[in-house]
């Protein structure tokens, strides 16, 4: 029953998240999260939260990435106020605000084309 449970409200959570906008979604603060650690930010294999993330960054700054082609989610599971920008250079340069204008915020995925996105920059604010 507690397995259903917890299903369902994850389930409902993705519901309400993707009311929200198109690919953008939260999770519950604290602790890992679908394979993702607390106080990392999670790249999936595809967008979807049903495997383990196929990279996890712990650290600030710029990220490079290779080979991530297509939909992915990308989880920002940092606290104290961290967030996580999508950036069309390497080395963390040329980053858009994604989706709708605005970092990827704490606890919360955005589904998105990595193909033109070459690194994710980390940052505290």
């Amino acid at each position: 029953m507690r397995k259903w449970f917890i299903g369902f409200v994850v389930s409902l959570m993705v519901a309400v998240g993707l009311l929200a906008g198109p690919g953008l979604g939260s999770a519950q603060a604290g602790g890992t999260y679908a394979g993702c650690p607390y106080g990392a930010v999670c790249v999936y294999p595809d967008a979807s939260f049903n495997h383990n993330p196929s990279l996890v960054f712990w650290s600030y700054g710029a990220h490079n990435l290779s080979n991530q082609i297509g939909m992915h989610r990308v989880f920002n599971n940092q606290y104290g106020g961290a967030h996580a920008w999508l950036c069309k250079n390497y080395n963390g340069v040329n980053c858009t605000p994604f989706p709708n204008g605005y970092p990827i915020e704490q606890y919360t995925y955005v589904d998105y084309d990595l193909t033109p996105i070459n690194s994710i920059l980390l940052t505290r604010n």
